[in-house]
Parts: structure tokens; sequence; C-alpha cells
């Protein structure tokens, strides 16, 4: 169960339990529902709609380390959508808040699955202008030439791999670096 998930309804306040739930192309679901068939409630667990933004700034792809992120994990610039707000502008606004750069130009890339979140990337690449300012969420960026890349295997690290084959650009995939165990006795 993830941690989004209700554990009881939230219109009745039954405690939820799996139930097989039908879908329309005629597979079947364990999802969590209430167990009062006439509430209805049925918790879908259905994806968050997030952007990624491959930012190009001076000719340069900029990949960030978020605050928290081990070292050496760099990736896109990513942000949730908010309510009501057109995809496009939302990485823009990304963009802006955690890199201090505008957007000048915005192309779709592709949409990709995130599983360990549960979430859709929306990713886009992103000309962008303007003074790198890291916003409070980034730790530091690395610049890199396009043909430098090194896409990861999955999400938006398929998106990097997407872009750099539409520019005909070779690639090969590579993970980012392990975390390093903590040493005898220390935090897990």
């Amino acid at each position: 169960m993830s941690a989004e998930a209700f554990r009881h309804c939230p219109r009745c306040a039954a405690q939820l339990a799996p139930r097989a739930i039908p879908d329309a192309g005629g597979g079947v679901f364990d999802r969590l529902a209430c167990p009062d068939t006439a509430c209805g409630f049925v918790q879908w667990g259905n994806p968050t709609p997030a952007v990624g933004a491959l930012v190009e700034h001076e000719g340069e792809i900029i990949l960030a380390r978020g605050q928290g992120w081990p070292e050496g994990w760099f990736a896109l610039v990513t942000g949730y959508l908010e309510a009501r707000e057109d995809p496009k502008a939302a990485v823009a606004r990304e963009v802006k808040e955690e890199l201090g750069l505008d957007a000048a130009e915005t192309n779709l890339i592709g949409n990709y699955i995130f599983e360990k979140k549960n979430e859709v990337m929306l990713c886009y690449h992103v000309v962008a202008r303007g003074t790198v300012r890291l916003g409070e969420e980034i730790a530091e960026i690395r610049r890199h030439r396009p043909e430098d890349l090194k896409p990861w295997p999955r999400a938006t690290g398929l998106a990097v791999a997407d872009w750099m084959r539409t520019r005909g650009l070779a690639f090969e995939f590579t993970d980012f670096p392990p975390i390093p165990k903590p040493p005898h006795g220390g935090p897990r």
C-alpha cells in the first residue's frame, strides 16, 4: 500500500479491504475498497502526473541533484503538475523555480512511467535563457555536452535516450552509482 492510500473509507470511515474490481478491458484488479458496497468507495491508486525538463542552456544540458539525493545522482529537473495547470506551463515553472531560468522553447519528448513513485512523467526538452540560480530543492547541477549524456534505464532517463535518438546521438545506458553502505552500526 502506498503512503497516499487511505486506510479507512473517506466517506463512511469503514476500514478498507481488498476487493476484486473488474476493469473495462475484462481484467480484474485487487483494489482497496469500502466493504460496504452501497458506499462504493474504491482506492484506485492512479498515478500522479509530474513533469520533467531536459534543460538546454547555452548549448549544454543541465542535470540536477536534488537535496537529500546521494552523491553522483543527477537527473532531469522535475516537479508535480498543479491542479488545472498546463504541462508546458508546469515544466516552465519548475525550470524557473529550480534553476532560475526562463523557458524560451518547450517541446514534448514523451510520456514515461516512474513505477517506483507511481508517477506518469510528461518530459520536455526546454531551451532556457538567463543566469542559473539554484532553488532550494537543488543541491548542485552538472553541465553536459549533448553527445556526452549517459541516460539511465528508467523514467526520465528514457526521455534522455529518446531525445538523443531524435538527434542521431549515440548513447549507452548507465545507472546511478550505488548508495554506499553505512559503516557497521551506523544509520540505515
